[in-house]
């Protein structure tokens, strides 16, 4: 049976994640069979694997830096909010229904025999567990009802490190208050503390390391510091969508909706020196965009209704008049068409006219489409015809349907956006997706822009129009690039952890 270790935060957003993955990777590297295990993770950027089951982005690449395939059983249980106070509810990779807050703080219990039947089988099938915890384990109006901070531990009988955030001050007290918070029986499963993203000189906070130990009597298992690695985030707290990625003359602008998923489908193009990306809420910060892309939402109505509030629409249909390229992704490709119909109440229910740029209609049905695809990008028109013929690779998940008055009669055909490959575990279909009208471009593939090649023709097609000429330094591995990060951030952590005692404490155990 596999030992495990889990890492609890102080609060959300404090490198509980990262934490994760970095200890992973180094377990790996010392050569342990190693998986990530988060029981209830909240995220609207999500991963499909190679059954067609849905899970977080964030136990993807932990599973990445441990060197092992994503499975849903890192994460049995995936929450994608859909409104302010409601969450589709995605159990072992398939949808459950959808809850209100309320509903589910009710609920949630009954779901922890198949978290433990998750978490048993990864027990079997490797030889480490790193446990990932949810926001703060200290919330006294949630404890009773947890299974996914000291809950799971007790139910993993797993030892806790705990971790907290310097860079946003107050380290100590955010350690001692939690701590203080626990009941003795908590307080025995906390074996360590961590200090994380820390700047500056390490023997300035000696003493104040000291201290924390002595009042809480728990030792102190390492101090790291704020960490330039670059790995895939999963939600809203990223911190990419806050800053502008400076970089060459082609600017692609992301709009940042407000439920926007999904985002690594623009990792690639973030890595490109010759592309300045932009997430983008405000009309005028579309400016002159050589390309405005329309990303994946977990709310395609209710989004594209602040689209139309925000002003952000008119200034779409303005650079499309202008002969901007306009590109969407699975919600924002359904935001382009005409219509979208939602009779069987999925989202926000009835009738919503769309941008009206692509010749198509929608209507959401309950059942979600949840696939891995390959094939090969359509005979295009416009900007983007020298995409065509091109082989691309993704996933999709949605719950829409369709429909294009583009006729799919034949491979070839105009204004279909690509051929895809519907892969399954037994059998695939051949099937058109997306559509295409001039400069406007829509699919339901995500991460179409990852395929061999695709990124660096886009930014020449790009930079001719614009009347430059590029040497695109050609497309990163994204494989090799992950590597080098997991293996950056590894070697990170072992430098400022105290990886002595951490094994000491996953043996030792409860």
């Amino acid at each position: 049976m596999a030992k495990s270790i889990m890492i609890q935060g102080t609060m959300s957003n404090v490198g509980k994640s990262l934490i994760t993955a970095g200890l992973c990777r180094i377990f790996k590297q010392d050569g342990y069979k190693t998986a990530p295990f988060k029981s209830q993770n909240m995220a609207l950027n999500s991963f499909i694997t190679r059954e067609g089951l849905e899970m977080g982005r964030a136990q993807v690449m932990q599973a990445e830096a441990a060197g092992v395939e994503p499975s849903v059983r890192m994460n049995p249980i995936l929450l994608k909010p859909t409104s302010d106070t409601g969450s589709q509810v995605i159990v072992n990779g398939k949808v459950y229904g959808t809850m209100c807050a309320r509903e589910y703080f009710a609920y949630k219990k009954q779901l922890m025999p198949e978290v433990m039947a998750a978490y048993r089988e990864l027990e079997e099938a490797y030889e480490i567990i790193v446990i990932e915890g949810a926001g703060s384990p200290a919330e006294i109006n949630l404890k009773q009802e947890d299974i996914v901070n000291m809950g799971m531990a007790k139910a993993a009988k797993a030892p806790v490190l705990l971790v907290g955030d310097i860079d946003r001050g107050g380290v100590f007290a955010q350690l001692a208050g939690t701590i203080s918070l626990f009941t003795d029986e908590e307080k025995s499963y906390v074996k360590g503390t961590v200090i994380n993203k820390f700047r500056g000189d390490r023997s300035i906070l000696e003493p104040g390391v000291k201290m924390i130990e002595e009042i809480t009597g728990i030792p102190v298992a390492g101090v790291a510091p704020y960490m330039q690695v670059d790995v895939e985030e999963e939600d809203s707290l990223t911190e990419r969508f806050s800053s502008r990625k400076e970089g060459g003359p082609i600017h692609i602008a992301v709009v940042k909706l407000p439920r926007i998923s999904n985002f690594t489908d623009f990792a690639v193009l973030e890595y490109m020196e010759e592309v300045t990306l932009s997430y983008v809420s405000a009309a005028e910060q579309l400016g002159e965009a050589d390309m405005i892309i329309l990303p994946g939402t977990k709310n395609t109505m209710g989004d594209l209704k602040w689209l139309r509030q925000s002003g952000m629409e008119g200034a779409i249909l303005r650079a499309a008049e202008r002969g901007c390229v306009i590109f969407g992704i699975c919600g924002g490709y359904q935001m382009l068409g005409e219509l979208l119909s939602d009779p069987e109440q999925v989202e926000e229910g009835g009738d919503l006219r769309g941008l009206g740029l692509l010749p198509m209609e929608t209507v959401f049905v309950q059942e979600k489409t949840r696939t891995r695809v390959t094939g090969t990008f359509g005979k295009l028109t416009g900007a983007l015809a020298g995409l065509t013929g091109m082989e691309l690779e993704g996933y999709e998940i949605h719950m829409g349907r369709t429909k294009s008055s583009v006729s799919p009669a034949e491979e070839g055909t105009d204004g279909i956006m690509a051929y895809l490959c519907m892969q399954s575990d037994t059998d695939s279909v051949r099937k058109p997706d997306g559509c295409n009208r001039e400069n406007v471009y829509g699919t339901y593939v995500h991460g179409v822009f990852d395929g061999e090649g695709i990124s660096s023709a886009l930014v020449k097609i790009l930079a001719e129009r614009k009347g430059i000429s590029l040497e695109v330094a050609g497309q990163i591995n994204r494989f090799q690039y992950k590597e080098q990060q997991y293996d950056l951030l590894a070697d990170t952590l072992r430098r400022h952890l105290d990886m002595n005692k951490i094994y000491e404490i996953l043996e030792r155990g409860i």
